[in-house]
């Protein structure tokens, strides 16, 4: 929803529908991106691929005006049909789609956690907050389904809060309530998936995130809620707004206040850097910057921006390949997997310089990058499309069951993990911990494994017109597409624990 001049945050895991006519099965099975949304595959198309269904395409290329003019800009997702009753392997979605989709034990090796668990490293007193709009209304039944198909335990303890009012009844026509849901189901399912033994506080705020008038001001009230009563050791948030939509840096200012609260009381605030690659999303919701942006909360100074990554595993979770920065822009199949047709149409990680906020000290270190101004990421995780993982929800609205799901709503609660299993062996909340970070990479510790290939380039088609936003490039060292890289999570954290908080 868009208040006056104010620009729409919305939840990073989720499809914005194209579809504008109540019969959508006739205007297929594929939901079109739209915004900053990431994305989630139909239950039904998974069924119908998997069995050598046809599955119709929606019409019209993603982006262009004549699929722009349709649409009604919602952080809502639209499934039709019947549920997977199962989650899908890597094999099942390679040979049905030509992406691959994981599962949490491969998302677990991939980032070398068995090491950590073995030496009884899960999470246990730390806890990892949660925040999203609306919640889900089914969300401890799900994470319970979640944990028992992977053979989870499940979390120490798992409370939801709403600090900041009453939450409005579901409502299972209303495709904003359904994109937080699903938000919500992403989030507490893989942070758990990443720190099993850590605690979750899921916070409920009830407005959905527009800045200003509403929403926003919700979250920063439930935040330092959070906050001062010393209630988790690690914030974890999937939504955000490109810089230049707000009207200036006094009213992104306005709204930093559980920011600052954070700094104060030694938390960790982590933020999701966007899925649409160099560009991002306009006032309007629905047509995308033509030159370089990026989005805040993720460029805040104080807090830890999250980009994406490509994963490239096998059925175990074993890499066949390194890491690399997470762009389907280009890539047919997964184009075709989210969007039913060819592309392209920005599907990327978020990078780039803030326009609002100049370089942090922690950041001198790559002022070559960077120049004076905050520079995004700091990290990345998995959050490729082809490289989806399997998350499980029966909210309603939509059938209950799998969904292969992507973006830096995935990278972000994964992150969220990590942190919360240092904090568990610091024994303490690590506060910001951008400076710890950067200081790993100036002393080129283990844990920080860089990400040297791969671009957040994106093209699309808009107004008529095709237009390719130069984004940047992985290389050696910080980059505004990987930020300092990822991790290997059996180094990285005991690093992160030693460095962070002192």
């Amino acid at each position: 929803m868009l208040l006056g001049a104010a620009p729409a945050l919305v939840p990073r895991e989720r499809l914005l529908s194209y579809l504008s006519e109540p019969d959508v099965a006739e205007r297929g099975r594929y939901m079109r991106l739209a915004g900053r949304a990431a994305v989630t595959l139909g239950a039904a198309a998974l069924t119908a691929a998997l069995a050598g269904l046809s599955v119709p395409a929606a019409a019209g290329p993603a982006g262009s005006a004549a699929a722009l003019a349709a649409v009604t800009v919602q952080p809502g997702v639209q499934h039709v049909g019947h549920s997977s009753g199962q989650p899908p392997t890597t094999a099942d979605c390679e040979a049905a789609f030509g992406v691959a989709c994981y599962e949490p034990a491969q998302i677990q090796q991939a980032y070398n956690l068995p090491a950590l668990y073995d030496r009884g490293v899960s999470g246990k007193g730390a806890t990892i907050v949660i925040v999203d709009s609306f919640g889900s209304p089914t969300i401890t039944n799900d994470l319970a389904a979640f944990d028992q198909q992977f053979g989870l335990p499940a979390p120490p303890s798992f409370k939801i809060i709403r600090p900041a009012g009453a939450i409005p009844r579901f409502d299972s026509s209303s495709s904003q309530m359904i994109s937080w849901a699903g938000e919500t189901s992403l989030d507490v399912e893989y942070a758990h998936a990443i720190a099993p033994q850590a605690s979750i506080l899921l916070v409920e705020t009830p407005v959905a995130e527009t800045e200003g008038v509403t929403g926003f001001p919700q979250i920063v009230r439930a935040e330092e809620y959070v906050i001062n009563h010393h209630l988790g050791d690690v914030i974890s948030q999937s939504f955000s707004a490109t810089e230049n939509t707000f009207s200036s840096k006094s009213s992104v200012n306005a709204l930093r206040g559980a920011y600052t609260d954070a700094q104060r009381h030694h938390i960790t605030v982590l933020a999701a850097s966007g899925d649409n690659g160099a560009a991002d999303v306009g006032l309007d919701g629905q047509t995308f910057y033509t030159f370089p942006v990026t989005s805040w909360p993720a460029s805040d100074p104080l807090v830890t921006g999250v980009g994406g990554t490509q994963l490239h595993l096998d059925a175990n979770g074993n890499r066949l390949s390194p890491d690399t920065v997470w762009n389907d822009t280009y890539s047919g199949p997964a184009q075709q997997f989210i969007f039913g047709d060819s592309g392209p149409a920005p599907l990327a990680g978020g990078g780039g310089k803030s326009i609002l906020f100049s370089r942090p000290s922690y950041q001198n270190l790559v002022r070559k990058v960077v120049g004076r101004a905050r520079g995004v990421p700091d990290i990345s995780m998995s959050a490729a499309c082809n490289g989806a993982v399997d998350v499980y929800q029966s909210f309603g609205g939509e059938p209950a069951g799998w969904y292969p799901t992507c973006g830096t709503s995935e990278a972000t609660p994964l992150f969220a993990g990590i942190v919360a299993l240092a904090a568990a062996v610091a024994h303490h909340p690590l506060g910001l911990i951008n400076p710890a970070l950067y200081a790993m990479a100036a002393q080129h510790l283990p844990g920080l494994v860089d990400v040297t290939s791969g671009d957040n380039t994106v093209s699309f088609t808009q107004n008529g017109k095709s237009y390719t936003v130069r984004g940047f490039t992985a290389g050696l060292g910080y980059d505004l597409a990987s930020g300092l890289g990822t991790v290997n999570a059996a180094d990285f954290v005991p690093e992160l624990a030693r460095l962070a908080g002192r």
